[in-house]
């Protein structure tokens, strides 16, 4: 998607969108962990850069986490290259099959690993800003019914927020 966005604002084009560099940085797993750190943003306990199981075993015993963990591409979405791992004895075939989908699909096989979230919500926020410095939100979207980690209903306002915010009509500017 970056790359798009770049040809088109190399045609002489206006992108209607984050820039180039946003996308791809945000559209890197891992970096997009590291940029949430540093904005002090909490993020999923994990590894980057998984190559073998013991790597993970290892950071499981240091960060003392248990089964099941999450393998995912660095790159990439829609569900492609995550394979959630039960027990130790799949550790070392999932992370093969997830280098495997990750390079075949995003063209890479970089792979973290994450402790495996038994009943998170996917609650996602469209945000719009324009050149002026103009910014609203576009309220919350419950994304939580999947097939495969695809979203299959995208719900708004969300029903489980419970802010005033989800009952308003129209969507507040934001400072």
């Amino acid at each position: 998607m970056s790359d798009f966005a770049r040809r088109v604002i190399d045609a002489g084009l206006v992108w209607i969108g984050p820039p180039p560099e946003v996308i791809r940085r945000l559209g890197d797993k891992i970096e997009a962990k590291q940029i949430a750190r540093a904005a002090q943003v909490p993020v999923i306990p994990g590894i980057d850069h998984v190559t073998e199981a013991e790597q993970v075993r290892r950071w499981m015993r240091e960060e003392n986490v248990a089964f099941p963990v999450m393998l995912k591409a660095a790159g990439g979405g829609g569900g492609r290259g995550m394979v959630k791992v039960e027990h130790d004895a799949h550790l070392h075939m999932a992370i093969g099959q997830a280098r495997s989908e990750a390079k075949k699909f995003f063209g890479s096989e970089t792979v973290l690993a994450e402790k495996y979230v038994e009943r998170g919500r996917h609650i996602e926020v469209q945000i719009i800003a324009d050149g002026h410095g103009n910014v609203v939100h576009l309220y919350e979207r419950e994304c939580t019914i999947q097939r495969r980690h695809q979203k299959i209903v995208e719900e708004a306002p969300s029903p489980r927020s419970t802010g005033h915010c989800a009952r308003r009509s129209a969507p507040p500017r934001c400072a």
